[in-house]
């Protein structure tokens, strides 16, 4: 059973499966998301996710989430029945159904949405040899982009430039600072090595690739400095690269037309990559 979802207590094919047209996620994008990486059939970074999500529902005063234990039995049992070896598993949660009014309904249960669907992570490999490219633009979004809701027109939009101009990623520029990408959070390596990047706050999504690649990296010990960095910055540095869950560690290669150091990965990041991919393998025994 491929394409396989979970609505509420329900499983079955993603072409079936419905909530109600008055869902609150639907009419408000009043709900949250997380998508973990399926490698090797195994969870990446599992914890992490739920840590995350968790977190997400407090800050809207979301309620009735599963256990933890029945939430990683959900996962399990779909990515069982869809027989994925590689995927993502896709994990929303909504303050529930209700008749359309701003303020929170009392005393509705939440919805919970479920799907795990194919993805080819060995795509990833070739890209960190040869690297990316990205763009610059305004960054329009909310004021708190480190809660993971499904509300995303505006990355939306941007990602939708970046793939017009021939781009993977857009990344978000406000009063100079550059922030994150539209799917992914950025990372400037500096003229001494140094590995940079936002430091966690409302700007920027606590990225779960984002703190196990700076855990590798001060295992390691490579210098990291977490403070805000400029676009003129960015586009002066050596070494840019992103990560997120579904692009573990991307080198960008070209920003703005531009070519960033010497046009092509450099050491930093590959050397990063070897420690992001050899951490993939630990944990799931994806070798790919």
């Amino acid at each position: 059973m491929p394409a396989v979802a979970y609505v509420n207590g329900r499983y079955g094919p993603i072409a079936e499966a419905a909530v109600s047209i008055e869902d609150r996620g639907f009419q408000f994008a009043d709900s949250l998301y997380e998508v973990v990486a399926v490698m090797n059939g195994r969870f990446l970074d599992w914890d992490k996710h739920l840590w995350r999500l968790k977190r997400g529902l407090a800050a809207l005063f979301i309620e009735g989430l599963p256990s933890d234990a029945a939430l990683a039995a959900i996962a399990r049992r779909l990515v069982s029945l869809s027989r994925y070896s590689d995927g993502l598993l896709y994990i929303q949660v909504s303050r529930g159904a209700a008749k359309r009014d701003h303020g929170f309904p009392a005393d509705i249960p939440a919805t919970l949405v479920m799907t795990v669907r194919r993805f080819n992570f060995r795509q990833r490999l070739p890209q960190l040899e040869t690297g990316v490219s990205a763009i610059s633009l305004p960054d329009q979004r909310w004021a708190r982009c480190d809660i993971k809701t499904t509300g995303l027109l505006p990355a939306v939009l941007a990602k939708q430039e970046a793939r017009a101009a021939n781009a993977f990623e857009a990344l978000f520029e406000k009063d100079g600072i550059v922030t994150e990408g539209s799917s992914t959070n950025l990372y400037m390596v500096a003229a001494d090595g140094r590995i940079v990047t936002h430091p966690l706050s409302a700007s920027i999504l606590p990225g779960i690739a984002r703190d196990t690649l700076l855990g590798l990296a001060q295992d390691a010990q490579m210098q990291v400095e977490e403070r805000p960095f400029t676009l003129e910055e960015a586009r002066a540095a050596p070494e840019l690269f992103l990560t997120s869950t579904t692009a573990p560690i991307l080198p960008i290669v070209q920003l703005d037309g531009a070519a960033v150091g010497g046009g092509a990965p450099g050491p930093v990041t590959r050397r990063l990559g070897a420690l992001a991919w050899a951490e993939i393998q630990r944990q799931t025994g994806w070798n790919g």
